[in-house]
């Protein structure tokens, strides 16, 4: 069983959109093994979003990540990573194949409503900056 860590964003949390992406986890087979809201400082999103640290676009992803609450999640299944970010689709909705997340709930390429790891070493890091021992990890 492989572990990744999913956020449902503020704008889908703002839109409303947490139970139908709740069960469309669900439906795809994954195990939910910890869930829960969190509203992220901005220190803490700049924490979370360090790789990117001096990208153009840092400071807008990191307003925007504590903007409001987050939905932070613990999914396991087999190959957890790569089919919870074919779940999600493209991070750009406008290119996303139809039927996935990001083209449902996603707004453009930084309000696109899910965040997935995009690797066994990221999803370690990931899951353990949001949930301890006792929560999942």
């Amino acid at each position: 069983m492989e572990k990744t860590l999913a956020i449902i964003k503020p704008d889908a949390v703002r839109a409303g959109a947490i139970g139908n992406i709740l069960a469309r986890i669900e439906k795809e087979g994954f195990r939910i093994a910890a869930m829960k809201m969190i509203y992220m400082t901005k220190a803490q999103a700049k924490g979370f979003y360090y790789v990117h640290k001096g990208k153009d676009f840092f400071e807008d992803l990191t307003d925007f990540m504590s903007s409001g609450p987050c939905i932070t999640l613990i999914l396991e299944a087999d190959n957890a990573i790569d089919r919870w970010r074919e779940v999600m689709g493209k991070t750009d909705p406008a290119i996303a194949a139809e039927g996935t997340l990001r083209k449902l709930y996603g707004a453009n390429i930084q309000n696109n409503a899910t965040h997935g790891s995009d690797a066994t070493d990221t999803a370690a890091f990931e899951t353990a900056y949001f949930f301890n021992a006792l929560e999942g990890v």
